[in-house]
């Protein structure tokens, strides 16, 4: 009886940044052959990644990799949910927040390289309001800047921070009552995330303790902001350190239930979805199993453009907040001074 296993590559030719054109050659180069049968297949529409994952799993298939960003990530995860079929990742997205997270490399020889290795895990998922998501989901602010993210004709690091830095002022708290299991409280907030990985993508990092396989979800709560505080959020979001901010409260917990003001959009992964008043969020245990990066190494982790920018931006915006009052005028200008240094 043979040992080998099915492989399926599922690329979706037109998400991300990432050019595709030679990654169908570099997966039929690199693949080890002795160790998989493998089949390639292009997405044809939204929504066809998890269609195709679907009549994989079901065919029996081992493996099912994802060759795209977060949205193609999420479409080929959620349909291989609680089955022996493994979740594979080569990222070519614009944010690769689950790659991020476990570390793949964006390389896609060297993400070949983990294939190969095909090192299994069984890891942690959630479920919003029926919606399985694997990096974060949330409402408020961060389901606001997915949407318009979404609408955006451009992608990228610069263009989320843009919709960021541009929106981010104008954006209204609302007030939410929170159930979990420690009882309920009521809170105004900017947003409420939970995150089962620890990024939103391009190392933007909304819970830096968040592990997929502690089946657990950290909770964000971040207090309405001032002017202030909007470009100090971002640094620590890329330096790691946001759950060291004073406007943000962090718990866990393995399940919530979270009643607002009013129907208004959700996220899963970046995908904003409209909701009701009632939004519901659990975490399953061990629900997927997902190849990992046995390499990694943490202390290695580079930083990438944004980080970056920011860090060349920090000692700037120290300065420049000291001369700072609280009027808009001034935080604008900070914004736009940063801007001007993501595009050079």
């Amino acid at each position: 009886m043979s040992n080998r296993r099915h492989i399926i590559f599922i690329i979706n030719p037109i998400s991300g940044t990432v050019k595709k054109s030679g990654i169908r050659q570099i997966i039929e180069s690199q693949l080890n052959k002795d160790l998989f049968d493998y089949e390639i297949i292009d997405t044809q529409y939204s929504g066809h990644a998890s269609v195709i994952a679907q009549e994989a799993k079901d065919k029996g298939a081992h493996i099912v990799v994802a060759v795209g960003g977060d949205g193609t990530v999420n479409e080929v995860a959620r349909a291989i949910i609680q089955s022996d079929t493994a979740l594979g990742i080569i990222p070519c997205g614009s944010g690769n927040g689950l790659a991020r997270h476990l570390m793949l490399p964006m390389e896609t020889h060297k993400a070949m390289d983990i294939i190969n290795e095909c090192n299994i895990h069984d890891l942690d998922y959630g479920i919003i309001n029926e919606h399985p998501f694997f990096c974060t989901c949330g409402m408020g602010f961060d389901a606001f800047i997915s949407r318009k993210f979404a609408e955006s004709q451009k992608r990228g690091p610069v263009t989320y921070l843009e919709n960021i830095l541009k929106e981010g002022l104008k954006y209204q708290s609302e007030n939410y009552k929170i159930t979990c299991e420690e009882g309920s409280f009521d809170i105004r907030a900017y947003l409420v995330s939970c995150a089962n990985a620890s990024q939103y993508g391009n190392n933007a990092y909304i819970a830096p303790q968040a592990s997929m396989s502690d089946g657990w979800l950290d909770v964000i709560i971040m207090d309405p902001l001032d002017v202030l505080d909007a470009p100090q959020i971002s640094i620590d979001m890329f330096n790691k350190t946001l759950d060291k901010n004073s406007k943000i409260k962090t718990f866990r917990t393995k399940h919530i239930h979270v009643k607002r003001e009013k129907p208004g959009y959700i996220h899963y992964d970046g995908d904003p979805v409209i909701a009701g008043e009632e939004v519901d969020i659990a975490v399953v245990h061990h629900g997927i199993k997902i190849i990992v990066n046995a390499h990694a190494d943490k202390s290695k982790r580079q930083p990438n453009m944004v980080q970056n920018a920011f860090s060349e931006f920090f000692n700037d915006l120290s300065n420049m907040r000291t001369d700072i009052t609280k009027q808009g005028r001034h935080i604008q200008n900070i914004n736009k001074a940063l801007l001007r240094k993501l595009n050079n």
